[in-house]
């Protein structure tokens, strides 16, 4: 059964919560609330490419940017709406998208601007602050902050090095997968910065890392990272966990980027159908997947096969509390003059604010503590009716 939000409220209320004080939780954990609705985050690091992920192949521009990359039904593409299609390598997303469980937005972005370093932008996207504030804690910790109750196995950030998303005073639980990886995150990210703009060692660089996450040090296959990170936060989410965080690298497509996607997109399609076969499809009904990348790329592929930083991306949907099947938010063009300098998808939507709507129907945070705790100085603006 779905649960809507104007049906968690009627119940909040017959349990004596007060509008005053709590208006949309009783004081107890949220394992306990009416509304046992679960919230999974997952970073995609390195800038994903919203145009070869969601291609606006309708746009009578695109074709013209992106000769190489070829996007649209008539190069393999799945067709969305006659306008959008998905990128082939999506395609077992699919039953999710014709069940109304797998949306996008289109056109956001974190107020971050113009300088495209990974490092400021995903500082940007896990503080959601309005810039570089030196904030230490992340917005989703924030959120657990101001929910009545909160206790550390309520939220889970899975993986190898810290994710700032969860950082701060409220209680979580971390957990990483018994994968031993060559080099440290903090390694992994230097290195990451160096090789970013040659077009000859940062594919390589991805492709080694692929490789140490798939191989034990005798050489032999040792299980997908992403599957254990899927598979054991699942695991938590059929229990007391109702929150979740965690990474999918490999987003960074400088050079290649028809294999770098492939790769990425695979791990991507992966990680949901596991995590909607984990959970299974009671606990899937009143659950919602954000996946958030710290910026878009630039609208025209480049010369050596890929995209650069960018500005304007998109934001994916999963999970029965959702309301996909649909490409949400407004498209601004691709025309030389529509484009943010001329170079990137314009953003015309603050990514804070579309996430912000699913937290306040998820958990019923208000908009004032959203705006002023959670995201400070984000303005909710009207509902863009991302959940069902």
């Amino acid at each position: 059964m779905r649960i809507g939000r104007r049906s968690f409220l009627t119940r909040s209320a017959m349990l004596g919560c007060s509008a005053a004080a709590s208006p949309l939780l009783t004081p107890v954990t949220f394992a306990a609330a009416p509304m046992d609705a679960r919230l999974v985050v997952i970073i995609l690091r390195g800038g994903m490419d919203a145009l070869d992920v969601v291609q606006p192949y309708g746009d009578p521009d695109f074709a013209a940017l992106r000769p190489g990359l070829r996007g649209g039904p008539a190069h393999g593409a799945v067709d969305l709406d006659g306008f959008f299609s998905l990128h082939p390598v999506l395609s077992p997303l699919m039953p999710m998208w014709k069940a109304g469980e797998l949306g996008f937005v289109q056109a956001v972005s974190t107020p971050y601007r113009d300088k495209r370093s990974h490092f400021d932008g995903q500082d940007v996207l896990e503080a959601g602050t309005a810039g570089l504030t030196g904030q230490r804690d992340g917005w989703l910790n924030r959120l657990i902050g101001q929910m009545p109750g909160a206790q550390a196995r309520m939220a889970l950030a899975a993986g190898d090095g810290e994710l700032a998303l969860l950082r701060g005073a409220a209680p979580f639980t971390a957990w990483s997968p018994e994968a031993e990886l060559s080099m440290s995150p903090q390694a992994e990210r230097l290195a990451h910065l160096i090789m970013e703009d040659d077009p000859l060692f940062a594919p390589a660089l991805a492709d080694a890392l692929d490789l140490s996450a798939g191989r034990d040090q005798s050489g032999q296959p040792k299980g997908k990272a992403h599957q254990k990170l899927a598979d054991f936060t699942a695991e938590q989410l059929r229990g007391d966990a109702r929150i979740a965080g965690f990474s999918i690298n490999g987003w960074d497509t400088h050079a290649g980027q028809v294999k770098g996607m492939t790769s990425a997109l695979t791990r991507l399609a992966e990680t949901l159908v596991a995590l909607q076969n984990g959970v299974g499809p009671g606990i899937w009904d009143r659950t919602a997947v954000l996946c958030l990348t710290e910026f878009g790329r630039t609208a025209r592929e480049n010369g050596t096969g890929g995209t650069d930083h960018g500005t304007g991306g998109a934001m994916i949907l999963a999970g029965g509390a959702v309301r996909g099947g649909k490409v949400h938010g407004r498209w601004p063009g691709l025309a030389e003059a529509d484009l943010y300098e001329r170079r990137d998808l314009m953003p015309l939507a603050d990514l804070r604010s579309q996430v912000g709507w699913v937290l306040h129907g998820l958990t019923g945070v208000g908009a004032a503590a959203l705006e002023r705790e959670v995201f400070p100085g984000m303005q909710l603006g009207g509902d863009p009716g991302l959940l069902r």
